[in-house]
């Protein structure tokens, strides 16, 4: 009976050692599982940033092009064009625009503007609006929106598709 005992003894250590193990295991999978949510919500909340920023310039573009003639609106619609050259997030042509709207919503997609939001890394020469008034193009506008967090390698970005009717329909 003696014999017995001493046979099993280290058992119950030995049990606990690998509970503990198992329940460790658990743990570093929940902290590795919250850092990666938090990542991942990040994004979102850049992604949407980003889209609400395109939505904005769009909106503006819509409601501030000129109505009143042909040669008139596509004057107006082409003012709109910054950085029309290039891809992925490596534009040039520079921001040859004025246009009020365009510069300042640069400056907030840039994080210039107190108080508005912006993107992490989205330098006015990182954001693009194209607009084709080619009798092909049917008046498209593209809007990309680039940014780079901090822990992402390379660029992200954002395009918007629209077209802008032309004049306005006779009243």
């Amino acid at each position: 009976m003696k014999h017995a005992r001493t046979h099993q003894s280290g058992f119950f250590l030995i049990e606990a050692l690998v509970a503990m193990l198992i329940f460790s295991l658990g743990i570093l999978g929940m902290v590795a599982l919250g850092g990666t949510a938090i990542g991942a919500q990040t994004d979102a909340r850049y992604r949407t940033d980003a889209a609400a920023l395109a939505d904005e310039m769009a909106s503006a573009i819509v409601v501030n092009v000129a109505r009143d003639s042909a040669a008139n609106f596509l004057a107006s619609l082409r003012q709109f064009e910054s950085q029309p050259t290039g891809v992925d997030c490596v534009f040039s042509g520079g921001v040859n625009t004025t246009e009020p709207n365009v510069v300042a919503w640069l400056a907030r997609v840039a994080n210039q503007d107190v108080g508005q939001p912006g993107l992490p890394n989205a330098g006015t020469a990182n954001q693009q609006i194209l607009i084709d008034t080619t009798a092909t193009g049917f008046n498209r506008v593209q809007i990309t929106v680039c940014w780079q967090a901090p822990n992402d390698q390379a660029m992200r970005h954002h395009t918007l598709v629209t077209y802008i009717n032309g004049l306005a329909p006779p009243t």
